[in-house]
């Protein structure tokens, strides 16, 4: 609460008695007090969802649905924005929830309101400190710019003010911060009441490698005991390393029961009973576990007004409280029950579309199976085409090379539209990191090309190397050959599906016993995503020589295998599998283990991804592969060789060429 506004009386006018307004001087003294009195009194207690009804204003600027914000729109946010208000004796709020259900902006709700009725020291993290600033561009500047009750609260941003930044907002009683959960510093800059954790499932394994992002964020609220409150909120990921699963099945496990719109029946909305003619979604009707009769979408209003939380388990620590929401919960004229059959149906035959929808639409976690593919299968289904040539459909390359004490592995893949991919040539130098010529042929391979099926030549566009094993030395040569083509890789373990690779960002290296600050470019790799994505594309089925012979393609994403892979490479392939384990505190963690001890090609396979995900294969329009096929039917030659994105001027002088497939410039 805020204190009063002081009025004061006017130091001169009329003195004969009677105000210059009519009014005698105790008329006018009464007014000045009753105002002085009205200013005494504190605002009404008001829980979050009644704030945000009485003051919240939605943005055209950030929202679908501009205007006054209406609780009643999404009902079930109700309860979960009620228990942040300061009198529930809830701490800590866990919601794991499908998209398009309002999270978002109940969070931010929370937010407006701990700025006008509560104030305290806040702590909002994101992902990412990009994805932090851009939060607060999009959604943190339009919430306070729209609620008049906040503009006047919040310090307004001048150019020497710290207390109104992007990432800072103070106001009285409090201040903002936002960080992301990638910065150690932003997560232990002060001592935060609030604590607001948004998609808790993309923060990465460790905070600069100082520990668990959650931990250490909540760590910040630890002095404030029993006045403190936490929310979690996430879209869940991969089942054993999920975040938000876990504090879900840790919490009451709340689900959101609503009535049959025929019997009345309560229950919480499942997949399994949303029905539709094969091929026809927008039949979609949801069948009531009470008297089996249809439902229709436009029934759904009514269900949520009469809807309400229910436990249904019990919580290790009662001040935690779950909730879970999948999109069948989706207001009407968000995402209706045909759009969610629509996207059941096309999904099907890709496990990463069913694994995105399982996510996002359901709200719920995927079971990875880390089963490592018999190496005897890839070996029977080894394919023939010309050694050392990049088959018809590969279009640019990238390396991964492996850094061991003895020796340097390399292998060179082709990757073609869809992430479909060849194995081109596998490459071992003999010497470890302390002999300088097997840094030199390392560097001659980047100026090796390969010959395309149509007659042109492809030099690696990018070669991801991992620091594993002496990283001093590879970071000299990295800087010595330059990073427009060679990334220096570190890789985490954890799954980051919606950024696998992070960086690149600058670490001190050594040149002649001599550390140069900012030295090298060092990118971080999941490497979990990429070996789970690798043994999924090794399942995938192949369509026979009739099948090929009628026009029948690859699917997205298959791996090519030559003929004169050897037994042990393909052994090393599918050297290790994903296993679910125990932690001490009883839950489910998935973690990748050796099947056998050399898995050097596995590896270099995942930092050649690594490199392409770099590259921007994964985000290229088709104009941009439309140009390389361009490129490949110039039949370019040796000295000038396809696969370049990028082919505007030269070189400067004493400068390698580059490959990076991602900048305009061509070089940097």
């Amino acid at each position: 609460m805020y204190a009063p506004t002081s009025t004061n009386s006017p130091r001169s006018g009329p003195t004969s008695g009677e105000s210059g307004d009519g009014l005698t001087d105790f008329d006018g003294a009464g007014e000045i007090l009753r105002a002085w009195g009205s200013g005494l009194r504190p605002d009404p207690d008001l829980t979050v969802s009644e704030w945000a009804d009485r003051h919240r204003m939605l943005s055209g600027r950030a929202s679908a649905e501009p205007g006054r914000y209406r609780t009643m729109r999404t009902p079930y946010m109700r309860e979960i924005m009620d228990r942040l208000s300061p009198g529930d004796p809830a701490q800590r709020i866990v919601f794991m929830k499908a998209a398009q259900v309002g999270a978002t902006e109940a969070g931010n709700n929370w937010i407006g309101f701990a700025i006008h009725q509560a104030p305290g020291p806040m702590l909002a993290v994101q992902p990412t400190v990009e994805l932090a600033k851009r939060n607060s561009r999009q959604r943190i500047y339009p919430l306070i710019d729209e609620s008049p009750e906040l503009r006047e609260r919040v310090k307004p941003a001048r150019s020497r003010d710290a207390g109104n930044t992007m990432l800072s907002k103070e106001f009285a009683g409090g201040i903002l911060i936002m960080t992301g959960a990638n910065s150690a510093v932003g997560l232990r800059s002060t001592p935060a009441r609030y604590i607001f954790l948004d998609e808790v499932d993309a923060y990465p394994a460790s905070a600069d490698e100082e520990g668990d992002p959650v931990t250490l964020a909540e760590a910040r609220s630890l002095t404030f005991a029993h006045r403190r409150k936490v929310l979690l909120v996430s879209t869940p990921t991969i089942r054993g390393l999920s975040r938000i699963e876990r504090e879900y099945e840790a919490s009451d496990q709340r689900r959101y029961f609503v009535p049959c719109a025929h019997c009345g029946a309560m229950q919480w909305l499942k997949f399994d009973r949303l029905r539709w003619q094969k091929g026809k979604p927008e039949t979609a009707e949801y069948i009531c576990e009470g008297c089996e009769q249809p439902i229709a979408e436009h029934h759904k209003t009514a269900m949520l007004e009469g809807g309400e939380w229910r436990a249904t388990a019990i919580a290790a620590d009662p001040t935690t409280v779950g909730y879970h929401l999948s999109a069948l919960y989706s207001p009407v004229g968000w995402l209706s029950w045909p759009r969610i059959a629509r996207g059941w149906e096309a999904a099907q035959g890709s496990d990463e579309a069913i694994k995105a929808f399982r996510n996002t639409i359901l709200g719920e976690t995927w079971v990875e199976s880390g089963e490592a593919p018999d190496w005897q299968r890839l070996y029977d289904r080894r394919e023939r085409w010309t050694s050392g040539t990049v088959p018809a459909g590969g279009l640019f390359l990238t390396a991964g090379a492996d850094v061991q004490k003895d020796r340097i592995e390399v292998d060179v893949w082709a990757w073609g539209r869809s992430l479909e991919s060849w194995l081109v040539d596998h490459v071992v130098i003999e010497g470890g990191p302390d002999r300088h010529d097997a840094w030199s042929d390392l560097t001659a391979l980047l100026d090796r090309s390969w010959p395309h099926e149509g007659g042109a030549h492809l030099r690696i566009a990018r070669l991801a190397i991992d620091t594993g094993y002496e990283a001093p030395a590879v970071y000299a040569w990295s800087r010595q050959v330059g990073f427009a083509q060679v990334a220096p890789v570190k890789g985490v373990e954890g799954f980051n599906r919606s950024s696998p690779v992070s960086g690149p960002t600058f670490v001190d290296a050594t040149e002649g016993g001599r550390r140069l600050r900012r030295g090298a470019r060092l990118w971080t790799v999941a490497v979990s995503t990429f070996k789970a994505e690798t043994y999924r594309f090794l399942r995938l089925a192949r369509p026979t020589e009739e099948d090929m012979a009628d026009g029948a393609a690859f699917p997205p994403g298959s791996i090519h295998l030559p003929h004169w892979v050897e037994n042990e490479w393909l052994k090393q392939f599918v050297a290790e599998q994903l296993v679910t384990v125990r932690t001490k505190r009883g839950f489910a963690r998935l973690e990748w283990q050796k099947l056998r001890e050399r898995n050097e090609a596995l590896d270099c396979r995942v930092y050649a991804r690594a490199a392409a995900w770099i590259a921007g294969a994964d985000r290229w329009p088709d104009e941009k592969w439309r140009d390389l096929e361009d490129q490949l039917g110039a039949v370019l030659t040796d000295s000038d060789p396809a696969g370049q994105i990028n082919r505007q001027g030269q070189a400067p002088q004493g400068k390698r060429r580059s490959d990076w497939l991602g900048r305009r410039e061509g070089w940097f």
